[in-house]
């Protein structure tokens, strides 16, 4: 039977499928599993799939999620709507976008296109460009949006324009304002726009809401702890004329809020659902008994969670190896050391080991370890497929053949290639389409029609783009998006133009062009020939999976949607990243106040809480062995910082670590057990910081002597997935980092000059 696969609390938790409930799911408790099978077993009752909604946070946890009910319960689970938040009300945004005055192939926009335009508001305002960064203005309308405050309540919110003052950014308001215009004049919604504008979709078209509510009698919520105000409003209103929700999380896990999450949302569901009944699923499949137990012993320091004592009856296990070594480079080498001894001695693979940090700047010593060492090694949270120039630049001619109101799209291959259409050229359009109110491309259709001093070759150019893109856009109803792809990737010539370039970054570029190709394909031939909509029930034929469907789709891509199992190779990750995930051996770096705890999390209980909540998720990641390593001294931002060990490694019970805390100066090669003769404990010291030119000649530490150019010491400063400019070369992102202090080099993708390999101490890059 369905239900004999699963132990006794899973199986009343899945049991149970009217009203309201709540899964708390401890670390690797098989949520997953149990969530599974409950939409299996509604499936079983007779229930229709078409009634179920299930809501993840990543693309792949709800392909893996739809694969294995498939498994158990036959092909009619295809037709359940599965995905995450945002993939699946964009879907519901494009069926009903009338109602909300836009039309349904519109364009979502990701960060770089939104930082884009606030860029150009703050030029065209002649703000302070560094004041008003891009990234600060788009956080804090990002925050604004996810607590539902329109353009129009920010303006009005006497609260919200205080703060901006007090930060000397007053025009805050009205860069929202401009930004919101610009983006319902090219048909555009941010990721943000997808949750806010359902809410008001739900809030003002009253048959509507009822529609999906009489739609969705059963509502899934996986990871209930990571949503945000937005999103618990959605779920509210569509689960209150049946009631029938069902949440799953762990409160213990609760560590985005700088994404807006509130864990509020999963203390607060006994308030919110007063007959709610909630299960703990408290016994751990994935890690010792040891690990377990330690984790236990640290987040029982947090005040505000739901209490469970999470268990396992597996082999108790190695205890926790602490070290505390003198500097991050000797931390570094003795991961390495550990990571070649297990290898050799246990017969592990490369790809059984993972090193968690905080932030994405403790990566370098790590690196640079691991090459001298010839360990291979992956590093996530560089530049994604998606991201690449020259997938981004295909992508837009894709875009503007699918929305021609796309603004972005159309100023990034206006000129690309090259057709004489310069800057001059485009801001003489821009300032048309504000007299005319429209979008770049309705204007530049209309150029030989209007009043204009472009002058008649180059109006003639753009006229005839417009044309052949007009061209294109009659054909996504009819044409499949491997068809109509392969044709505009034909018509752009960016293909012919990388040729031409001669060189292996040109020849690696072609082939993610082709890639990019395979998954237009993949998609158009996806499974069988006939798909069921799930949001529709109707049919979908080859020819009508469209370009449009695949934009939106790709649009949507998050960074947990990746593949590990691709080669044999070290994980090297922040520990944010790493959340879902579980490795044979993992090892916690650089556990030293201020960094882990963040020097910014200690000025309130709620966030250190978060801290430790997060060293909780680092810690049940490991499987079989858990390594913590902290160093005396690291270079941060070009000093050097002496640290004490964090307090959160006080916080393990000392029964759970393999020796007492101690300093760690020198290690042999075999000694990497955690056995020392050293009694020397850690006396905690104020924390030191001490610039570079303050250390001393007769230092051990050898420091580098530039020759003209930036300082070494300045170039610690600049980590992988930076975006950064170049005044030769434009704008950037840094792939890889190589070498140490005057040698250190960067190899950077630039959008209009491909990638460059640049000595970091005369490149003079700026960090956006």
């Amino acid at each position: 039977m369905l239900l004999d696969d699963l132990n006794l609390q899973q199986r009343e938790a899945v049991k149970q499928i009217e009203g309201a409930v709540m899964i708390i799911a401890g670390a690797g408790s098989g949520k997953t599993r149990t969530l599974t099978y409950k939409i299996a077993y509604l499936l079983e009752q007779g229930i229709s799939p078409y009634n179920i909604l299930a809501l993840t946070f990543t693309n792949k946890a709800a392909e893996e999620m739809k694969e294995r009910i498939i498994d158990l319960t036959g092909n009619t689970a295809k037709s359940i709507l599965m995905g995450t938040f945002h993939s699946v009300f964009a879907r519901i945004l494009r069926l009903e976008a009338d109602r909300l005055g836009y039309v349904r192939n519109f364009t979502i926009y990701d960060t770089d296109d939104s930082k884009s335009v606030i860029k150009s508001i703050v030029k065209e305002k002649h703000l302070d460009e560094k004041l008003y960064s891009p990234s600060f203005i788009l956080d804090r309308i990002s925050k604004a949006k996810n607590n539902l405050f329109s353009s129009t309540d920010y303006l009005n919110n006497t609260e919200l324009l205080t703060e901006d003052r007090m930060v000397k950014r007053p025009e805050i308001a009205n860069i929202y304002k401009e930004y919101n215009f610009r983006l319902r004049r090219a048909m555009a919604m941010d990721f943000d726009d997808l949750l806010f504008n359902l809410n008001v979709l739900l809030r003002d078209c009253p048959d509507i809401l009822d529609k999906y509510q009489q739609r969705f009698k059963y509502i899934m919520v996986d990871e209930y702890q990571d949503t945000n105000y937005s999103q618990y409003l959605i779920i509210k209103k569509l689960s209150s004329k049946h009631g029938n929700i069902c949440v799953v999380g762990d409160d213990a896990q609760s560590i985005y809020s700088f994404r807006g999450a509130t864990i509020r949302n999963i203390l607060n569901f006994k308030k919110d659902y007063k007959n709610a009944t909630i299960y703990k699923l408290e016994q751990n499949y994935r890690s010792t008994q040891n690990i377990v137990n330690a984790a236990n012993s640290v987040i029982a320091n947090n005040e505000n969670q739901i209490s469970k004592e999470v268990w396992t009856e597996n082999e108790y296990g190695r205890k926790i190896n602490y070290m505390n070594l003198d500097s991050d480079r000797e931390e570094a080498f003795y991961i390495c050391s550990a990571i070649r001894q297990r290898i050799e001695e246990e017969y592990a693979h490369y790809k059984h080991f993972a090193v968690l940090y905080r932030t994405n700047m403790q990566s370098r010593a790590l690196e640079e370890a691991l090459r001298l060492r010839n360990i291979p090694y992956r590093l996530y949270g560089g530049i994604s497929f998606y991201a690449r120039k020259e997938i981004k630049d295909i992508l837009a001619y894709f875009r503007l053949v699918s929305n021609n109101n796309d603004n972005e799209a159309f100023l990034r291959i206006i000129n690309y290639p090259a057709r004489g259409i310069g800057n001059t050229t485009i801001n003489r359009l821009k300032l048309l389409a504000a007299e005319q109110n429209t979008s770049l491309f309705n204007v530049s259709v209309q150029l030989n029609t209007l009043p204009s001093d472009i002058n008649k070759a180059t109006r003639d150019k753009i006229v005839e783009f417009c044309r052949m893109i007009s061209s294109y856009s009659k054909l996504l109803d009819t044409e499949n998006a491997l068809n109509l792809g392969e044709e505009i990737i034909r018509f752009s010539g960016i293909k012919i133009e990388l040729h031409k370039e001669e060189t292996i970054e040109a020849e690696e570029k072609i082939n993610n062009i082709e890639e990019l190709i395979n998954s237009l394909q993949s998609f158009v031939f996806k499974d069988d020939d006939i798909l069921i909509d799930e949001l529709t029930g109707e049919e979908i034929y080859q020819q009508n999976r469209t370009l449009t469907t695949f934009l939106s789709q790709v649009s949507l891509m998050t960074d947990a949607d990746m593949d590990l199992e691709d080669n044999d190779k070290v994980v090297l990750m922040t520990i944010h990243a790493a959340k879902g995930l579980e490795f044979p051996y993992v090892f916690i770096a650089g556990m030293e106040e201020n960094l882990f705890p963040s020097m910014l999390s200690l000025t309130s209980r709620a966030d250190t809480e978060e801290e430790r909540r997060l060293f909780y998720v680092a810690i049940t990641r490991a499987q079989k062995e858990l390594l913590i390593t902290s160093a005396r001294m690291r270079f941060r931002y070009g000093e050097l910082v002496f640290s004490e060990h964090s307090r959160f490694i006080d916080e393990i019970d000392p029964e759970y670590l393999s020796q007492p805390l101690h300093t760690k100066k020198a290690f042999p090669a075999g000694n990497l057990n955690g056995n020392s003769n050293s009694n020397t404990q850690n006396t905690k010291k104020p924390i030191l910081t001490l610039k570079k030119k303050s250390v001393s000649s007769d230092s051990k530490l050898e420091l580098p002597k530039p020759i003209g150019g930036v300082p070494a010491h300045m170039l610690n400063k600049y980590e992988v997935g930076q975006q950064v400019v170049h005044a030769s070369f434009g704008k950037g992102i840094i792939l890889i980092l190589d070498g140490e202090g005057d040698s250190r080099k960067a190899v950077v993708e630039f959008e209009d000059k491909g990638k460059k390999t640049l000595i970091l101490r005369f490149a003079k890059l700026e960090i956006l």
